[in-house]
């Protein structure tokens, strides 16, 4: 089916809850999309979501998604989370990425009340979830604020609590933000389909790659991964934790830990 024949929302839909209407959208655009290529799928996202922002950690497989935004729409905000605990070779292939890709629209994030609840910088040691929360889920959820919708690089190969992943999904209301659509236009791809596409297309890697580090986070909590292992076996490992906080699965924060 041509990408100009696809509709967009049911208009049963505009008689529902706002939540209820974005699920019956999202249905929807899944239906609608099903056997499309990512690029497809963000150009719809970026047709029906005026307000769209796509989130990078610029890791070991973000010059893919990256690269495709940057064909669809070469303006769309890029919200990167400096947590300032990242590798240094994170903040130096930032910048290299950008510079390559002409983003010219990435917004770095930090939290800003680190002195208050981590002067140290130790907090990670005492209580990872805590740590996430504090430089990561509070200043995306401050920088999402009046975004309709945003795309991030999840993909269904990746941890058991994404094996249902789907293009669209509903992440749902907070006390500040209301309940807005998360794109994932490489739910289906697999980590081969991610290297030959990066391949395919000359496109640089993460320097810590090649060094064993196929999954990047923050470096206090990012180890290298032996062969055999899982991708992410190296984050947080050897504790009962496979997300940072900032995705939600069934609309609820994948984390294991109190967020205050």
């Amino acid at each position: 089916m041509p990408l100009d024949d696809i509709g967009t929302v049911s208009p049963h839909a505009n008689r529902l809850p706002p939540e209820d209407a974005l699920q019956v959208e999202v249905a929807h655009l899944n239906a609608a999309l099903r056997h499309h290529s990512a690029t497809d799928v963000l150009r719809r996202a970026v047709e029906v979501l005026p307000n769209l922002a796509l989130v990078s950690s610029f890791g070991a497989e973000s010059v893919a998604l990256l690269h495709l935004a940057s064909m669809v729409k070469r303006d769309l905000p890029v919200l990167f989370i400096d947590t300032q605990m990242l590798f240094t070779e994170t903040l130096v292939y930032q910048q290299e990425l950008s510079e390559r890709l002409g983003l010219h629209n990435v917004r770095i994030i930090k939290a800003a009340d680190l002195e208050t609840h981590d002067p140290d910088g130790t907090l990670h040691q005492r209580d990872t979830d805590a740590c996430c929360d504090l430089r990561k889920t509070r200043p995306l959820a401050a920088a999402l604020e009046g975004y309709d919708g945003w795309i991030s690089g999840r993909k269904r190969f990746q941890s058991g609590t994404r094996a249902a992943l789907e293009f669209f999904e509903v992440e749902a209301g907070t006390d500040n933000n209301p309940a807005r659509i998360k794109v994932n236009p490489l739910a289906y791809w697999s980590s081969q389909d991610v290297t030959d596409y990066i391949d395919e297309n000359r496109l640089p890697r993460h320097p810590l790659v090649a060094k064993g580090f196929p999954s990047i986070g923050c470096a206090p909590c990012t180890s290298k991964v032996a062969p055999g292992e899982d991708a992410r076996a190296g984050r947080w490992r050897d504790q009962d934790k496979e997300e940072c906080g900032i995705h939600f699965v069934n609309g609820k924060m994948v984390r294991t830990g109190d967020m205050t």
